[in-house]
């Protein structure tokens, strides 16, 4: 900034007429860093104006985007930094202690969830698929074979032992049971139980999905929902790991960091990548700068407060040496010349 030393410096040369380059250089270079300081704010915004007019693809090309799409964002995995800032981030968002207090209800609502609901009843396929997932599925019949199979043989042992002479005399026949048929009584019920339920499953989806109606497959989704919407947020965490070795979250963004890794070396990915460019280019083409920013709520309001935010960056920047060093440099090229030096008559140091 100007100083009062500097102004008695610059009055007393200027009275005397005895200017030499360097001293213009310095006046210049307070007067520079002054005026751009109190001009920073509308020129930001006369810039801004300014751009706002021009069209899209006067500056920006298709090329330019399908290059940066590819030779740069899809090019570069994440950084560690990144992925552990991934991590940290999700670790506090799913463990944050306002979980406790919001339901799942807040994050959902009804009518999402009816609409859901109302679309896989009205599609056949669809419905189809959840009957098979909630009725026929063949790892629920597993476990309730293996759920019934543990309950019979829970009630065997513990009547057998309490009958007293029957009891033994039952173990002696299961045991005759095993040896004249070579086959173990447990294997035995485990495979009776096991055909039959999965024969009973079948039957059951097959009368689900020709008897439950539209609105029945509905009416069941939207009664499950109503079942866990209030529960909090944080019952999701049930479900979750979070030990120094055994972490989720690390084992849920290793497995997205290995398939974006994977997906973005893929021809399939840069093909779609590279069509979705072309259609929005398509789009946008003719748009200005100011439209197109627009469409991202970024308004002349938007970009004041944006402007705003940035002046002590800017006031921080002027006021820097390697500012005045660039400024000095410039005008010293500038007197340097020898038709500037002759016709300003004046004296070199």
């Amino acid at each position: 900034m100007q100083t009062s030393k500097d102004n008695q410096n610059l009055d007393l040369e200027t009275n005397t007429s005895t200017f030499t380059i360097n001293s213009l250089i310095n006046a210049q270079v307070d007067f520079m860093q002054h005026w751009l300081r109190q001009q920073a704010e509308p020129l930001s915004m006369e810039a801004w104006q300014w751009f706002g007019t021009q069209p899209l693809n006067k500056y920006i090309s298709r090329d330019n985007l399908q290059h940066l799409m590819s030779d740069w964002l899809l090019s570069q995995p994440m950084t560690a930094v990144m992925r552990k800032d991934i991590r940290d981030i999700l670790h506090t968002v799913i463990y944050h202690p306002v979980n406790d207090n919001v339901p799942l209800s807040e994050l959902v609502d009804d009518t999402q969830v009816e609409t859901l609901a109302n679309y896989v009843g009205s599609h056949e396929q669809q419905r189809n698929v959840l009957i098979h997932t909630l009725v026929g599925n063949e790892t629920f019949a597993d476990l309730l074979t293996q759920t019934l199979y543990h309950a019979i043989n829970d009630f065997m042992e513990s009547t057998l032992d309490k009958a007293g002479g029957v009891g033994k005399l039952m173990k002696l026949g299961r045991s005759s049971f095993e040896k004249a048929t070579n086959r173990n009584l447990d294997e035995k019920l485990q495979a009776y139980l096991h055909r039959n339920i999965k024969d009973l499953t079948r039957r059951a989806e097959a009368n689900a999905q020709a008897h439950l109606s539209n609105e029945e497959v509905a009416r069941l989704l939207v009664t499950g929902w109503a079942r866990i919407k209030e529960q909090p947020v944080s019952h999701l965490q049930t479900y979750l790991r979070d030990e120094p070795d055994n972490s989720s979250i690390d084992h849920i963004e290793a497995s997205i960091q290995q398939s974006y890794n994977r997906l973005r070396v893929s021809p399939y990915l840069h093909t779609l990548a590279a069509a979705s460019i072309d259609t929005w280019y398509d789009n946008h083409q003719t748009d200005t700068i100011a439209t197109v920013a627009a469409s991202l709520h970024i308004d002349e309001q938007a970009m004041t407060q944006f402007s705003t935010m940035l002046l002590p960056v800017v006031h921080d920047a002027l006021d820097s040496p390697w500012f005045v060093a660039h400024i000095r440099q410039m005008l010293e090229a500038f007197y340097a010349q020898s038709h500037i030096k002759e016709g300003l008559a004046l004296n070199n140091e």
